[in-house]
């Protein structure tokens, strides 16, 4: 299983993180995504969206993190991870959609407007951060609700739809995530999530410089 990433972006991290927590080796090909590689015609023969990541795993070529992330687990029967019970892992599919429609593109413009531009010299447009201020506190408090009933986000142990919502937040000190107010969401990241080993195996540290696979 060969996974084409730069593990600097956040659904990058995902899929590395997720295919850690299942436990299911991979090769990672390097493809730099502030080096603009992402964009080549090599790699847009893989995923011709020009985005990252992808997976290839023999003839299969898969894009989309979340799609990588529930192949992965299937194919090698990761069910502590991604039931085969139709509610709990409808739950869990409902998780991953709500991600990526809802949760990524809120986190996403902090990351943007606070680490981002300032890495590139460029300046904070801090009236996009206000703008964006009651959307973010509304999914947030979404998964506040959700998480003061529940140890993780789906049940007692962790499973990829954890580390599918974790991902937008994973530099969420330096990107300055407006996290007061939700304690819960604090606790599952911080406390949960964080400590995970397949969490701090695939760490970023703030700061990165721009291409870290140079």
């Amino acid at each position: 299983m060969e996974i084409y990433a730069d593990p600097v972006t956040i659904n990058c991290r995902k899929v590395l993180a997720g295919l850690q927590l299942l436990g299911i080796d991979y090769s990672l090909v390097p493809v730099g995504f502030f080096a603009g590689e992402h964009k080549a015609e090599a790699y847009l023969n893989i995923n011709p969206n020009g985005t990252l990541p992808a997976l290839r795993d023999g003839e299969l070529i898969l894009w989309e993190s979340n799609a990588i992330l529930q192949y992965a687990a299937e194919k090698h029967n990761k069910t502590a991870f991604y039931p085969t019970d139709p509610a709990a892992r409808a739950d869990i599919n409902r998780w991953l959609l709500w991600e990526s429609s809802a949760w990524m593109p809120t986190c996403y413009l902090y990351l943007v407007e606070n680490c981002g531009k300032p890495m590139l010299g460029e300046e904070t447009d801090q009236s996009a951060l206000d703008n964006e201020a009651e959307n973010f506190a509304l999914r947030a408090g979404i998964l506040n609700d959700r998480l003061a009933s529940t140890e993780w986000l789906c049940g007692d142990s962790p499973t990829i739809a954890d580390i599918a919502v974790a991902a937008p937040m994973h530099l969420h000190a330096w990107s300055g995530l407006p996290l007061d107010g939700f304690p819960h969401l604090v606790r599952w990241m911080t406390k949960n999530v964080e400590q995970l080993p397949a969490w701090k195996a695939t760490n970023i540290d703030e700061g990165f410089v721009v291409n870290p696979l140079t």
